[in-house]
C-alpha cells in the first residue's frame, strides 16, 4: 500500500523510493534498469540497517503510525464472516472496542479488538482507542458468550490507555478492568491475545489475561507511556527517550521477561508498509497457536494461567 504519514527514521528509504518512481516514469525513453535496479539493492540495504538498530523510543514511534493496521483491519483481513456484537447490556455500547463472532481459517472464534480511528472524526467516534467500562464490559459479555458455545477467545491489543474521564471513573472503569482479569483467569475456552500496537497499563491488561500471548514486533507493552513516565520522574517530557530505555517494553524485552510467549514479525519496514503481509503472519501465528492451546483440558485453564501469570516477575540477578 501508498504510505502517506513517514517517521523521521523512514525518511532516507522514502527519498530514494521517490527517486525510483521518477527514474520509472523516464524508463519509456531511457534504458535505466539497471541503476533503478541498483537504487532497489540500496533500499533494502538501508531498510535492513535501520531496523536492525532501532530504539526503544522509535518503536514506540512504528506502534502509533497513523497508518499502521488498527484491530477492525486485522478481522477483515484475516477472517470471514465476521459479525460484530454490541453493547454490554449495562451502559452503552462503547466504540473503542469492537467484537463479534468471526471464521479464522475454518474455526468459529470470538475476536475482540481495541480500535482507534484514522482522522480527527473516527478518532473522535472511537475516543481514540480509549475504552471505558462499558467497553470492557461489552467484552467480558462477548467472552463469556464464547464461552457459553465453547468457541476460542482472541484479543487484539492496541490502546493508549483506558479512558481517564471522570465519566469513566464514575461508572468503575477501575472495577470493569478488574473484573475482566478475574474472569479472563477462569474463562473455560482458549484465550490468546496479540498485542497490535500499543500496549498501555490497564487499559491494555483489561482483554489481555489469556493462554498465550504473541505480540508483533515493533508494537509496546508497558505499565506506562514513555511519556508520561517522564513527567512523573522528571516532571518533563524531554526525556521520553530514556524513559523508553529504562522500562523495558519493547518486544524483545517482553519475551526476554517472559511476560509473552512469541514475538510476531512483520513485514519490512513495519506492518504499516504492508497490511495484507501483515495480517498473514499474525494469521498464521493465530492459528499454530489456537491449535496447540485447544488440545488443553478445560479443568486446566486457570491452574496453567495462574502458574503462567505467577512467574512473571522473576529473575536472578
Amino acid at each position: 500500500m501508498a504510505v502517506q504519514n513517514y517517521l523521521e527514521i523512514e525518511k532516507p528509504i522514502i527519498t530514494l523510493e521517490n527517486k525510483i518512481k521518477e527514474m520509472r516514469k523516464m524508463s519509456d525513453q531511457l534504458d535505466i534498469s539497471h541503476e533503478i535496479s541498483k537504487l532497489e539493492e540500496r533500499i533494502n540495504e538501508l531498510r535492513k540497517e535501520i531496523f536492525s538498530n532501532l530504539t526503544p523510543w522509535q518503536i514506540v514511534q512504528l506502534a502509533r503510525h497513523p497508518e499502521r493496521p488498527y484491530a477492525l483491519d486485522y478481522i477483515y483481513l484475516m477472517t470471514e464472516n465476521f459479525v460484530e456484537l454490541h453493547g454490554d447490556r449495562h451502559f452503552g455500547d462503547d466504540k473503542a472496542i469492537v467484537g463479534g463472532f468471526a471464521n479464522l481459517d475454518g474455526r468459529t472464534v470470538m475476536i475482540i479488538g481495541q480500535q482507534k480511528g484514522r482522522d480527527t472524526k473516527s478518532n473522535i467516534y472511537r475516543n481514540f482507542g480509549m475504552p471505558n467500562p462499558e467497553g470492557y464490559r461489552k467484552a467480558l459479555r462477548l467472552m463469556k458468550l464464547a464461552e457459553k458455545f465453547n468457541k476460542p477467545v482472541i484479543t487484539l491489543v492496541d490502546t493508549p490507555g483506558a479512558f481517564p474521564g471522570i465519566e469513566a471513573e464514575e461508572r468503575g472503569q477501575a472495577e470493569a478492568i478488574a473484573k475482566n482479569l478475574y474472569e479472563m483467569s477462569s474463562l473455560q475456552v482458549p484465550i490468546i491475545v496479540a498485542i497490535i500496537g500499543e500496549g498501555a497499563s490497564g487499559g491494555a491488561l483489561g482483554i489481555g489475561v489469556g493462554d498465550r500471548i504473541l505480540m508483533l514486533k515493533y508494537c509496546w507493552y508497558s505499565v506506562i507511556s514513555p511519556e508520561s513516565c517522564s513527567s512523573i520522574l522528571w516532571r518533563s517530557w524531554d526525556y521520553k527517550e530514556q524513559a523508553a530505555e529504562s522500562l523495558k517494553l519493547t518486544a524483545k524485552d517482553m519475551l526476554a521477561l517472559k511476560i509473552i510467549d512469541r514475538i510476531v514479525e512483520e513485514p519490512e519496514g513495519g506492518a504499516h508498509r504492508d497490511h495484507e503481509e501483515a495480517a498473514k503472519l499474525l494469521k498464521k501465528a493465530l492459528t499454530e497457536e489456537l491449535d496447540a492451546v485447544s488440545k488443553i483440558k478445560k479443568d486446566k485453564f486457570l491452574d496453567n494461567r495462574i502458574k503462567k501469570f505467577g512467574e512473571m516477575g522473576f529473575f536472578k540477578d
